[in-house]
């Protein structure tokens, strides 16, 4: 009886074990693409990875939300002697505004040091949060100081995203539907590129998901990027930077000459009124798109 007793708590104890496991977000550290050097900063005896920063070209990440972003900051003080330290960071996420952050009076961390004693000594981390909503995302970061050296990691923790129940809304344009084949279902998207975007009017306040499949040919090899951008009344709202390589379950239900990419989802809020967006991409390459909104906003479509 006493065994049994032991084998139903350290059941038990395995399970909890588990589900805190599954429950608890995985947090990332987000690599830059064509990352201009990497700095060592050891804390605590422990020693990361951080990015440095330029005035001119951004340094750009990308991830999937929902989530959390963490860009820790840290200057770098040539002297031991200078305790303090004054510098600005900006950043933008999907090609909107360009937001600027300043970090003011910002002291030597006592408790760091760059393993390349020539980089001079790290400030005490600072750090910029930022939401991210579901979708693919595209982040954009400059240093806002032209005689400092800035190093940055950056650092990602997914949220649970919300359970939402969407519709798929057909573009205003004569648009051909192409039917996908996947797992035997089968899901019609629409062809556009740079001369022929996918155009659609809908009333807000709402949101717009548009999930993206590169076109494959039999020259095309290994992953693929491109850029994706979202005009809002004629205006540029969002670009983003996509990568993707062929889809292993989905196919043309009668084309048997390509292969559609995996899909790359974004999402556009769509404020209040009645607004017209296009689709392109902005590269000399064809994508299929399918454009979806949440079920619940399709009264609104209705007046």
């Amino acid at each position: 009886m006493k065994n049994l007793k032991l084998k139903i708590i350290f059941f038990l104890i395995l399970l909890l074990s588990n589900v805190t496991c599954l429950a608890a977000p995985k947090t990332k550290v987000l690599i830059p693409k064509y990352a201009n050097g990497v700095t060592s900063i050891v804390v605590s005896g422990k020693s990361y990875k951080y990015y440095p920063l330029s005035v001119n070209e951004s340094s750009v990440l990308t991830t999937r939300g929902p989530g959390k972003l963490k860009i820790i900051t840290r200057g770098h003080i040539n002297s031991q002697d200078e305790k303090r330290l004054s510098y600005n960071v900006y950043y933008r996420i999907n090609g909107g505004e360009k937001i600027k952050v300043e970090f003011s009076s910002v002291k030597q961390d006592n408790n760091a040091a760059f393993e390349d004693p020539a980089s001079g000594f790290p400030t005490v981390g600072e750090n910029i949060i930022i939401e991210l909503s579901r979708g693919e995302h595209t982040i954009e970061l400059w240093s806002g100081s032209k005689n400092l050296k800035i190093s940055t990691r950056v650092l990602f923790t997914p949220t649970i995203e919300k359970k939402i129940d969407w519709v798929s809304l057909s573009p205003m344009y004569p648009h051909e539907p192409v039917s996908l084949v996947t797992n035997e279902d089968v899901v019609s998207y629409y062809r556009y590129s740079l001369a022929k975007p996918l155009k659609v009017r809908i009333t807000g306040p709402t949101m717009l998901r548009i999930l993206n499949r590169v076109e494959f040919d039999y020259k095309m090899k290994g992953q693929l990027n491109y850029r994706v951008e979202v005009k809002e009344d004629r205006n540029v709202k969002n670009t983003y930077m996509l990568c993707t390589d062929r889809s292993d379950i989905t196919r043309y239900k009668k084309d048997g000459k390509r292969t559609p990419g995996k899909a790359k989802e974004i999402v556009i809020s769509v404020p209040s009124g009645t607004h017209t967006y296009e689709i392109i991409t902005l590269d000399k390459c064809s994508v299929l798109g399918r454009i979806l909104f949440p079920k619940k906003d399709i009264k609104l479509e209705a007046y």
